[in-house]
């Protein structure tokens, strides 16, 4: 290995093997107390008077999600509440599904969303199907493979009062079932959250929006001022364009990790993690071809390369550093590199809540994530349960 005068290559080797073990240091600190810092504040039940609330869910073939999300929203003990299930073009039984799990309750309507206008995409359009009939002051819209805790619903309305905020957002955690659903979703969920600044999100004078739509709280007063989700019509993002223009219109955000408030299973196999992310992460990035192919670089030159450093010298047990023979500290040094993205894992996996098992498979979940990266970077035209997203819009 020789990358010139015998200083230089140390120097270039040294450099690169320091910069990463800081960086991976770094990381693995300020994951361990995300949640401590991001958690959503405590309620104060019983000292505020709270206004109906509507929850929203909006269903497409999700005969494998509606029962429990709706069972979960009906055991609310948020004091007024109603449930709204737009089922939306469903063909599995979705919204016959939906009924049969309220057993009859009245606070329980489920509406057939009507066809599906030209320039709309289809969860805006039945999010403002459901809002359009709900009669709360405050509106939750829910996706459909959420399950929420009984104080989900009234822990965030207290905060949305509490704190006079238009939209209150939360990050609850994920159901991963299969070895797919444990090796990338937190990999590629992890990148979401870690790109996203939450304090700017929270400043009222920070321009910075977000929001993950399979939980958002707002107040109807000011979600009616901006025009609703047809603010947001032909959006694949809805949830983070809903944010900004919330905010654009001098709302007040939240955003905040709420883990015990509900778990949400996204996808069920690895088709389903690629195309579903697929079809947002790079609308995420604002379509800003320098930012896609910096987080690729990012990936390579932090994950993937020392990785192919370290085959290069188990493979040459002689190798040399410009004509220096060390292979016992570079290659430690290396293979220390190598370790510390597993054990930013774990860290990750334990403040889930989980294990850390699979911790172990980090590098291969971050090759899922560069896929879907290239995948989002690649593909103008991408579809999710029938419908087709073109550049980031309803086609």
């Amino acid at each position: 290995m020789n990358w010139g005068t015998p200083a230089l290559s140390v120097a270039l080797l040294g450099g690169y093997l320091g910069m990463l073990t800081l960086l991976w240091l770094g990381m693995t600190a300020a994951v361990a107390g995300w949640h401590r810092k991001n958690r959503l504040p405590d309620g104060t039940p019983g000292t505020t008077s709270l206004p109906r609330l509507s929850v929203c869910i909006p269903a497409r073939n999700e005969a494998a999600n509606i029962a429990a999300c709706v069972r979960s929203a009906l055991a609310q003990d948020h004091p007024d509440l109603e449930v709204l299930v737009v089922d939306d073009a469903s063909t599995d039984g979705t919204a016959d599904l939906a009924r049969a799990a309220g057993a009859g309750d009245v606070r329980l309507r489920v509406l057939t969303n009507p066809t599906l206008p030209p320039g709309w995409a289809g969860k805006p359009w039945a999010c403002a199907s459901a809002a359009e009939q709900a009669r709360g002051a405050h509106l939750l819209f829910v996706d459909a493979d959420v399950v929420l805790a009984p104080q989900a619903a009234r822990r965030a309305a207290e905060t949305l009062v509490a704190q006079k905020l238009g939209l209150l957002s939360l990050f609850g955690t994920w159901e991963l079932v299969t070895v797919w659903e444990r090796v990338a979703i937190p990999v590629i969920g992890w990148f979401i959250r870690g790109a996203t600044d939450l304090d700017k999100v929270n400043q009222p004078a920070a321009p910075e929006a977000f929001a993950n739509g399979q939980f958002i709280l707002v107040d109807r007063a000011a979600y009616t001022n901006i025009g609703g989700h047809a603010a947001v019509r032909g959006e694949v993002l809805e949830d983070v364009r809903l944010a900004r223009a919330m905010k654009q219109a001098g709302n007040a955000l939240g955003l905040h990790a709420a883990p015990e408030l509900f778990r949400v299973r996204l996808y069920r196999s690895l088709g389903e993690i690629v195309n579903g992310y697929a079809k947002n992460l790079y609308e995420g990035m604002e379509r800003k071809p320098g930012v896609a192919v910096a987080a690729l670089g990012f990936l390579f030159v932090g994950s993937v390369a020392p990785w192919v450093l370290l085959a290069g010298a188990l493979a040459s047990p002689t190798w040399t550093l410009a004509g220096f023979a060390a292979p016992t500290a570079w290659t430690a040094w290396i293979a220390l590199t190598c370790v510390l993205p597993v054990a930013f894992r774990y860290v990750v996996e334990r403040s889930d809540g989980r294990t850390g098992s699979i911790a172990w498979a980090h590098p291969l979940g971050n090759l899922v994530l560069g896929w879907v990266l290239v995948r989002a970077l690649t593909g103008t035209r991408t579809s999710w349960k029938g419908r087709v997203f073109v550049d980031g819009k309803a086609g």
